[in-house]
């Protein structure tokens, strides 16, 4: 009988033990969400515009840059038919007319598409400062702990019902046009 007396103490001591260890703590449940960033920018009001405008400005250049071919053209169509009349000093005059408007050529290509690169980050960096805070805003509402940019992070996949796209749309949208 008092060996058994000392099993019982000693699950009794054991369970008391037991309970008052530290019981780990549960995983916080992780709530995770992801935005389509290119249907913000296609989709929303203040996205359309500013595409809107980084297209007038493309087309912009793209004219400024037919009016230099067209001169460049004309040169080399000058030189090709007047060639067998014209005198040394002008061929090599025409001929280095030729050649500053196709370094003019190159120089505004490289000075365009920079522009044009600086046109678009300053449309999206001013899109980005009125989008976050209602992303922010969704997020805090639906108690989410990550938001992804659903084709920007790395993600490879994401259940569609994960996808907050609509919501920040309609948000955004709505508090843009008020």
């Amino acid at each position: 009988m008092k060996g058994y007396v000392a099993v019982v103490m000693a699950a009794l001591a054991a369970t008391a033990w037991a309970q008052q260890v530290p019981k780990p703590a549960e995983a916080p449940r992780l709530a995770i969400a992801v935005i389509d960033v290119n249907v913000l920018v296609q989709d929303s009001a203040a996205g359309k515009e500013g595409m809107t405008r980084l297209k007038k400005a493309q087309d912009e250049k793209v004219a400024q840059r037919n009016r230099l071919s067209d001169e460049a053209q004309a040169l080399q169509k000058q030189f090709e038919t007047q060639r067998a009349t014209l005198s040394d000093a002008k061929i090599q005059e025409l001929q280095k007319e030729i050649e500053d408007k196709g370094i003019a050529l190159r120089r505004f290509d490289d000075d365009a598409q920079q522009q044009l690169q600086e046109a678009q980050k300053k449309e999206l960096d001013a899109l980005e400062k009125q989008i976050m805070p209602i992303i922010q805003e969704v997020g805090r509402e639906m108690k989410l702990q990550m938001i992804f940019n659903k084709f920007q992070s790395g993600l490879v996949y994401a259940d569609e019902a994960m996808d907050i796209t609509d919501q920040v749309l309609r948000r955004f949208n709505t508090k843009v046009t008020k």
